[in-house]
């Protein structure tokens, strides 16, 4: 994850209430606004257990493709790769209907499929 995140994040972090977090760490819980849209995203971004994680809704629908790519530009480096996992059935877990997540391991680099393949 970025060691800062920009602006537009540390604008919208929660600083007061069950889901604070201080200025400048890399966990927490933050509102963002869209720059083109202006729909406010939820956004909880945390790291522990050997990954960095960061979920993504919105209030009406699932996050698009795009939208998440501009999430995970405010969170990581050009030149992270972080994933969307679609676990087995058995483990999958459906808190909020609208949020999406995207996860990176700290200890080992993720594998990637050839660039042709892509």
């Amino acid at each position: 994850m970025k060691g800062q995140y920009p602006k537009l994040v540390e604008a919208g972090r929660v600083t007061v209430g069950n889901l604070a977090s201080e200025p400048g760490k890399p966990h927490g819980f933050f509102y963002v606004p869209h720059p083109q849209s202006g729909q406010l995203f939820k956004v909880m971004a945390s790291a522990g257990m050997g990954w960095e994680h960061v979920s993504v809704s919105r209030p009406d629908r699932c996050p698009t493709w795009e939208e998440m790519c501009w999430v995970k530009g405010l969170f990581w480096n050009p030149e992270e790769t972080v994933v969307q996992y679609h676990p087995p059935e058995s483990q999958a877990v459906n808190i909020c209907p609208t949020c999406l997540h995207l996860w990176r391991p700290t200890t080992q680099a993720l594998p990637l499929p050839p660039r042709e393949c892509v």
